[in-house]
């Protein structure tokens, strides 16, 4: 019984503790240490992302050929025409390599304007609810920035230009989606990688708030695992 008790109380002990942890930060450690945190995992997400290789040398990210190709894609390696798609597969990604460092300055610019409610309400969320605060401010953004370097990267591919041809045949039927036009494809997914990177650092970050950069977002993040 006594083991019992002793139990209890340490788990009562315990959930005070976490309670008192956010609550007892205050609003400048609160939002402070957030935005520390935020400015940190999102260079860190566009520093991986925006160098060569970035997208095309990480499996999580690289972008493949649109689906729309993927019922002739056997007949046109069959064809001879594999280096054409291949080529193809490194400009999309290259293009995304080149317009993910537009995104720091937007990024940085929402954790500026992030609300002290904004701070707690991302502290006290899921392990993506950073992520998904960046989502929600910066994707329109981040599109229209992305959207003229992507488009003069792949612009200088003939097959890009080629596709684009035959896409738009294909919403001349009724079909529709951002496969129409590569530029399109690829920005979107060069924010799906972006969003993807930001998020494992927030998770990285939540995990080991000691290992965050600075001092009030160690304070921050380390008052949840109180």
């Amino acid at each position: 019984m006594r083991a019992i008790l002793r139990a209890l109380l340490l788990l009562v002990i315990s959930c005070q503790a976490w309670a008192l942890g956010l609550a007892d930060l205050t609003d400048k450690d609160a939002s402070g240490g957030l935005r520390e945190a935020l400015v940190q995992g999102a260079s860190k997400a566009v520093g991986q992302l925006g160098t060569d290789g970035g997208f095309l040398n990480n499996p999580k990210v690289k972008i493949g050929l649109p689906a729309t190709l993927a019922p002739v894609e056997g007949m046109l390696r069959t064809m001879g025409r594999g280096k054409d798609l291949d080529a193809l597969v490194d400009t999309m990604n290259k293009a995304a390599e080149q317009a993910v460092p537009k995104a720091k300055v937007l990024l940085v610019d929402a954790v500026k304007k992030m609300s002290v409610d904004d701070a707690r309400k991302i502290l006290a969320g899921g392990d993506d609810a950073a992520t998904q605060y960046f989502k929600d401010k910066t994707s329109a953004q981040l599109a229209e920035s992305f959207l003229p370097t992507v488009k003069a990267t792949t612009d200088k591919l003939a097959l890009a230009d080629k596709y684009n041809k035959i896409a738009s045949k294909a919403g001349s039927l009724g079909l529709g989606g951002d496969e129409l036009k590569i530029e399109n494809y690829v920005t979107r997914k060069a924010l799906d990688g972006l969003f993807l990177m930001i998020a494992e650092e927030e998770r990285a970050i939540r995990q080991n708030p000691l290992g965050a950069a600075g001092s009030l977002a160690k304070k921050a993040f380390g008052a949840l695992g109180q």
